[in-house]
């Protein structure tokens, strides 16, 4: 793209959380830790652990962040930030200590800025699933953690929320459900010293052993009913095939249920957040199980080498800065075996590309209904943009998503590379 806009300054270094500022977070917090009086688990030590360590975080909710930094208490903290967070308030995130990252790509940038708030004596916070949660279950994680845990030199803490899924669902986030308690497990994972003695593969295992949770399996073991009617609205845009039909543009949700519009059979979800079918057998009764027969049915195209989304029309924007998105304009967007390549002409008759081939993405992020229904979208960075971009049309994002996934474990596996299950 012709360099027209200012872009956002990613070299600029992080900054301690300005002293003044510091009582507004904890006010900010303390509402949502009054609601939801989460059950707090502290392990291994990490209540009286100071800074400087690094602290993994999984990520299903905006609740996970209050958590996190209510537990961390006086320890001064900085936290890697989306760029979309920063829109509208980015003297106030800077100066509470954010670190602004594009998703999903290589930022030398950020392992600078990430030594230099160790070499501060901060805690460096990151949420290295880069994504909210689609189902309450994890997402894969970048097997460079390990090499990030030994260049920092210090001990790794994890904090695993339970409950913020089944609370206020990625698929329908437009208001919270009141589960309460929710639950976090605390803990030092690694010591200074485990980090030095450790090889990477080794500590690399330890946090995706570690990265283990299933929201609606915590729900059914903790008897949490959430009576709401609207529970089930949303969930089609996870659970977009249909087990029944096998149709894949013709599911929708409502109220408690979700159906396929193509053979007419609907699930009824409960209480306990279980899928029970309204009439025939119930091929998923649990929503994680659902997804992950999607992801092997995306798996069987991938290694026959057939999939592809065909031409989508698509509108793109485009996030340069923190200041807000700009309508780049229409076009297409193919993802295939080849990855993905997106073309769009803006209002003068410029020409755009972006191209992500299969090798230089591990995931990719999505949204449903972004920015106040403006639609699903899925976002496509480099180092110095960021695309929105909307399909216009039924093929599901979080097909692409899962695509994106499993393209790059095919290319893993025939580079001849090991595959450690959690990490791509």
């Amino acid at each position: 793209m012709q360099d027209i806009f200012q872009r956002f300054d990613m070299r600029r270094h992080p900054l301690k959380t300005s002293w003044y500022l510091k009582p507004l977070k904890k006010l900010l917090c303390a509402p949502a830790i009054w609601k939801y009086k989460p059950v707090i688990s502290y392990e291994n030590g990490v209540e009286n652990l100071k800074g400087p360590f690094l602290m993994l975080c999984n990520h299903n909710s905006f609740l996970d962040f209050k958590i996190a930094s209510t537990l961390l208490g006086k320890n001064d903290a900085n936290y890697v930030v989306a760029i979309d967070g920063f829109i509208g308030r980015e003297w106030l995130l800077r100066r509470v200590g954010c670190i602004c990252k594009r998703k999903f790509t290589n930022d030398v940038n950020l392992i600078k800025n990430l030594k230099r708030v160790i070499d501060m004596g901060n805690v460096a916070v990151i949420y290295p699933e880069a994504r909210y949660s689609l189902c309450g279950t994890p997402a894969v994680l970048p097997r460079s953690l390990g090499k990030l845990a030994k260049l920092l030199d210090v001990p790794v803490v994890t904090l695993i929320c339970h409950g913020h899924h089944v609370n206020s669902p990625f698929w329908n986030s437009a208001y919270e459900r009141g589960v309460c308690p929710t639950e976090a497990t605390f803990k030092q994972l690694l010591t200074k010293e485990q980090v030095e003695t450790l090889d990477v593969d080794t500590i690399n295992q330890y946090i995706v052993d570690e990265f283990q949770y299933d929201d609606f399996a915590w729900q059914k073991r903790r008897g949490i009913r959430i009576c709401d009617e609207k529970r089930a609205e949303g969930l089609h845009r996870v659970l977009y095939k249909c087990p029944n039909c096998l149709s894949e543009r013709h599911m929708t949700s409502s109220g408690s249920r979700i159906a396929c519009t193509a053979c007419g059979k609907e699930w009824e979800m409960t209480e306990y957040g279980e899928l029970r079918a309204v009439t025939g057998d119930t091929e998923y009764s649990h929503i994680p199980d659902w997804y992950e027969w999607e992801r092997l049915e995306v798996r069987r195209e991938v290694e026959a080498g057939s999939y592809s989304s065909g031409v989508l029309s698509v509108v793109v924007d485009s996030l340069p800065n923190a200041k807000r998105f700009i309508r780049l304009g229409s076009g297409t967007l193919i993802h295939d075996m080849n990855g993905f390549r997106v073309e769009v002409t803006d209002r003068d008759g410029r020409r755009h590309e972006m191209i992500k081939d299969v090798a230089s993405l591990y995931s990719c992020h999505i949204e449903y209904q972004y920015l106040f229904k403006h639609g699903d979208c899925i976002d496509l960075n480099t180092i110095h943009d960021t695309w929105y971009i909307y399909p216009e049309g039924q093929f599901s994002v979080t097909k692409m998503a899962l695509a994106t996934e499993e393209l790059h474990r095919q290319f893993v596996r025939k580079k001849g590379w090991v595959l450690t299950n959690g990490f791509m």
